[in-house]
């Protein structure tokens, strides 16, 4: 979903030309490059503070597993902190604490990523660390059965317990008709609960290598010194074959569907998803940046279009959301989501009606200049904002590197969200806003499902 803005940067920023601030010459060092067993290294240096960011992408996720073996890339990042050849479980956590980092780790659909961040003179450990389970991990039998049941628990509080993820995750699962994306990350429970540790370990052994794996530093370092580090701790770690991964696509417009769903909740909700590429998969990028300030036009705080429209003016609705994520491996969606006003008597066929009104607006009349300019200023100071964090900095590296594509779009991507004129948003509605392209589900609560 749309990141909230920041209204002072915006204010801010309006002073200022759009097409300069694109412009504007690049200042921070960041050098790329492999080591010879095949880690991609990527380092960005911000002297602003003697602190660092580490953080290591591995290229697996739960779009690369296949139908009875769900979860396994989330359950293995479970199991990576529960020791190595030199350390048991849990005592490397124990170690950054001692030495007041902070530590995590995330799956997605894409990738599985561990990071640390901690004082610049501290850095040695962090590698030391994460090349050590790269190379070593033990996955002990006793724990990989407490973690499971862990993993299990964690489903059960985080959707199954809560109606709105476990409508979503059915429904992602009817947008996506043939790529992995349509695999919940945390994996369907009846795959959790016949998983096995061999299972698990021939996982690990298939993607977690040096060759596919990216390396991302961001702080108080040089190149050279990130380079030296890295060679000493990952250089003596083997490449392995790694398997091939097709790039997840969907067919572009694979029919209209529709779902009713009835889950534990209070409120109806409408969910509304086009099947529509994404950087990687699409050819015309301005036609990508274009989907992104079209979701901004439409869900891009108080002044945009579902929120006045919608929510103000006709009180149609008690809230409405857009989200599109332009950065990931394969197709992806652009989403709508809105709760009726049942307090003015207002249905789900009325809402859905309304919102495709709004997309038919878009389809036929461009937005005025003025309205563009204005949600591209609210896009980019919610860009130049997070990119003030060391850590969202090394996290769009990151993102970016482990679906396919170069670290230097996020250098380049203010110019380029600059370029889209207002032609191009309705062009991109036209092209992508078609019932062809598109699956809704109307989400009822269970006592009044039967209306």
């Amino acid at each position: 979903m749309m990141q909230p803005i920041r209204y002072g940067l915006v204010s801010l920023l309006a002073g200022f030309s759009l097409t300069a601030l694109a412009d504007a010459p690049h200042v921070q060092p960041t050098h790329a490059f492999s080591l010879d067993n095949g880690l991609r290294v990527i380092v960005r240096e911000d002297h602003r503070a003697p602190v660092v960011v580490s953080q290591l992408w591995y290229k697996v996720g739960s779009s690369f597993e296949t139908a009875g073996r769900t979860g396994l890339s989330h359950m293995l990042e479970h199991m990576m902190f529960k020791g190595s050849a030199r350390l048991g479980p849990g005592e490397a956590s124990r170690l950054l604490r001692e030495l007041g980092a902070e530590e995590n780790a995330f799956t997605s659909d894409d990738f599985t990523a561990y990071y640390q961040v901690l004082s610049r003179d501290r850095l040695a450990v962090a590698f030391e660390l994460e090349a050590d389970r790269m190379a070593s991990l033990r996955l002990p039998a006793e724990e990989f059965t407490r973690e499971l049941e862990v993993v299990k628990e964690e489903r059960r509080l985080r959707t199954d317990d809560k109606p709105g993820a476990l409508a979503y995750e059915r429904f992602k699962s009817l947008a996506y008709l043939s790529s992995g994306y349509r695999n919940p990350t945390i994996g369907w429970m009846k795959d959790l609960e016949r998983m096995t540790l061999e299972d698990l370990r021939d996982w690990y052994q298939a993607w977690y290598a040096p060759n596919n794996a990216t390396l991302v530093v961001v702080g108080d370092v040089t190149g050279e010194e990130v380079r030296r580090l890295a060679t000493q701790y990952f250089g003596s770690i083997p490449r392995r074959a790694v398997p091939v991964a097709k790039q997840p696509q969907e067919l572009a417009e694979p029919g209209e569907r529709r779902l009713t769903l009835q889950v534990r909740t209070q409120l109806p909700s409408v969910l509304m998803a086009f099947n529509v590429p994404s950087l990687t998969t699409h050819s015309d990028a301005r036609q990508i940046h274009a989907l992104r300030l079209l979701a901004a036009l439409l869900d891009g705080g108080d002044s945009a279009r579902l929120a006045t429209r919608l929510e103000r003016g006709e009180e149609l609705v008690t809230g409405a959301s857009v989200g599109y994520d332009a950065d990931t491996r394969g197709d992806s969606l652009f989403v709508l989501s809105a709760i009726p006003n049942v307090q003015k008597q207002h249905s789900l066929a009325e809402v859905e009606a309304a919102l495709w009104r709004e997309l038919d607006d878009l389809r036929n009349k461009a937005p005025a200049p003025e309205e563009l300019e204005r949600v591209r200023a609210q896009v980019i100071a919610a860009l130049v904002y997070e990119r003030d964090s060391i850590a969202q900095q090394a996290s769009a590296i990151g993102q970016l590197e482990s679906v396919g594509l170069s670290w230097t779009l996020m250098d380049e991507e203010l110019q380029a969200l600059a370029a889209v004129t207002p032609a191009d948003i309705q062009q991109a509605a036209r092209t992508f806003f078609t019932r062809s392209r598109l699956s809704t589900a109307h989400v009822l609560p269970l006592e009044t499902a039967h209306e």
